[in-house]
């Protein structure tokens, strides 16, 4: 295929599913030579044979650097054009629960997947974008990071600081012609939310404070990073998009159907589990 963007470059961290795999996708059919990374390598490669065409894979965990640094080469090296597009997608929380109740450890492994791992793409990705006359680095936040989703602090943290981290990138980078915006989709239908769907009261609550009344696609989030990461967008830098059916003009969801049954009442008005 080719397209707007042939012969670029364009990593794509958490490239294996999700938004992500959209994104690759997105971004390869408008020519761009794309290059996804993640900790799975089944899950790769499956994205890989699903995606077809000229897209490479890099098993990397963006929370250490040298693997960073490995997969922003790997992307460099694999287009004509050098590397022109870096999405820093990947990111999330595999912890759900009151501050109270929530060890340090899970706390710094969500902040480190979504701060440490947006830092060390624009890290590594933004010097190539400099030698190459600029070129546009998309981090994927979320409606958490601008409306409080109680029992999801850590979470929200993490992405709050992507936030922080593109205003503070695209002021430093704009000399060169490096733009740096975010994304913050609210609730998307991926396999990472399943248990969302699952679960009617807490589903309801993210579709009754959506005004457009329902959740988003992937190929949706995919069509904002694009146009974001394109010429299109040549004079939109430092700004963080929501994408979110209207969501973020109410309230964040209601976890409590999650969390009530794990920690308890009490946990979830401040009061800590009683040691074991």
């Amino acid at each position: 295929m080719s397209g707007v963007l042939d012969g670029q470059g364009a990593l794509v961290t958490g490239g294996g599913s999700g938004i992500g795999l959209a994104t690759a996708r997105r971004l390869a059919t408008d020519g761009a030579v794309v290059t996804i990374c993640g900790r799975s390598k089944e899950r790769l490669d499956a994205a890989v044979e699903e995606l077809g065409g000229d897209v490479h894979a890099v098993v990397a965990d963006v929370t250490v650097e040298d693997d960073v640094a490995a997969a922003v080469e790997a992307a460099a090296s694999a287009a004509p054009g050098g590397l022109k597009i870096a999405v820093a997608n990947a990111g999330g929380s595999s912890h759900m629960g009151p501050l109270v109740a929530t060890g340090l450890d899970e706390f710094k492994a969500t902040v480190d997947v979504n701060i440490v791992g947006m830092f060390l793409t624009v890290k590594h990705a933004a010097p190539h974008l400099v030698r190459n006359a600029g070129g546009s680095i998309v981090a994927v936040s979320s409606i958490a990071a601008a409306v409080s989703h109680p029992y999801l602090g850590a979470y929200g943290v993490g992405k709050a600081g992507i936030d922080m981290l593109t205003k503070v990138a695209a002021d430093e980078l704009g000399r060169s012609n490096v733009r740096v915006n975010a994304v913050r989709p609210g609730l998307v239908d991926t396999e990472l939310v399943a248990g969302i769907f699952a679960t009617a009261g807490v589903l309801d609550s993210y579709l009754t404070q959506t005004p457009l009344g329902r959740a988003g696609s992937p190929e949706e989030v995919a069509e904002l990073i694009r146009f974001l990461a394109g010429p299109e967008s040549s004079w939109i830098t430092g700004q963080s998009v929501s994408i979110d059916g209207g969501h973020s003009l109410r309230r964040g969801p209601d976890y409590t159907p999650f969390a009530e049954p794990v920690y308890g009442a009490d946990a979830l008005r401040g009061i800590p589990p009683s040691p074991t």
